[in-house]
């Protein structure tokens, strides 16, 4: 349940008190039985450690950042293949 950080207006007091989201938010205070009022708290949740990024994903290699590739790189080229290019001889292609 979600900690909510509550301040009275006659008294001063703050206090926090933990809450169901679909509950009412409280209206007296439980010390003088005055008015409070919600206070916006900073959050507790913190993601921490490696592969945290923008785009809300871990990354593959725990965290470790991948090189830098330039643009103008082209592509490797695949292996050989042993029959020529040519599926036709290839016991890949044969056995599926």
């Amino acid at each position: 349940m979600p900690v909510y950080e509550y301040e009275c207006v006659d008294c001063g007091k703050s206090f926090e008190i933990q809450q169901k989201m679909a509950d009412a938010p409280l209206t007296v205070c439980p010390e003088c039985d005055g008015t409070v009022k919600k206070l916006m708290s900073m959050s507790s949740f913190q993601l921490k450690g490696g592969g945290w990024y923008a785009d809300g994903y871990a990354s593959a290699n725990g965290g470790a950042a991948k090189p830098a590739v330039p643009a103008t790189t082209a592509p490797a080229a695949a292996p050989a293949c042993p029959s020529g290019g040519s599926c036709a001889g290839c016991p890949a292609a044969a056995a599926s």
